[in-house]
């Protein structure tokens, strides 16, 4: 079964199309390590929870918009041997260099996990 990666990050809004570049540029990397589908999505309708929201997950500010991405992994052997292959990855492929394609977001503040799907319609 398939294996889901998950992320939320807040983004500047005024640096979507830096994010767009960016992503065009590391996501192609996940599918050359056999992901099936990577999407990036722009927060369009993100509300203020009572408790708690993904503009609070990811402590945006006003002038951030909240990004919603996953990656979807044939199963988790997959993902785990893309993951292992990405440390290495990140010191040499220059989609992953500060200075040829640097992150238009504050990566400390993005939340991300791993997931097993247990139901799929």
């Amino acid at each position: 079964m398939a294996y889901i990666d998950g992320f939320v990050i807040a983004v500047p809004t005024a640096s979507k199309q830096a994010f767009i570049d960016h992503a065009n540029k590391a996501d192609s990397v996940f599918k050359e390590l056999g992901a099936t589908r990577v999407l990036e999505c722009w927060g369009d309708d993100v509300p203020n929870g009572k408790l708690t929201d993904f503009r609070r997950a990811v402590q945006a500010t006003d002038d951030e918009t909240v990004v919603f991405s996953w990656i979807e992994w044939p199963d988790k052997a997959t993902r785990d041997a893309a993951m292992k292959r990405m440390e290495e990855l990140m010191k040499t492929d220059e989609r992953f260099s500060p200075e040829t394609n640097p992150m238009p977001f504050d990566g400390k503040r993005m939340i991300f996990g791993g997931f097993a799907p247990v139901v799929e319609l």
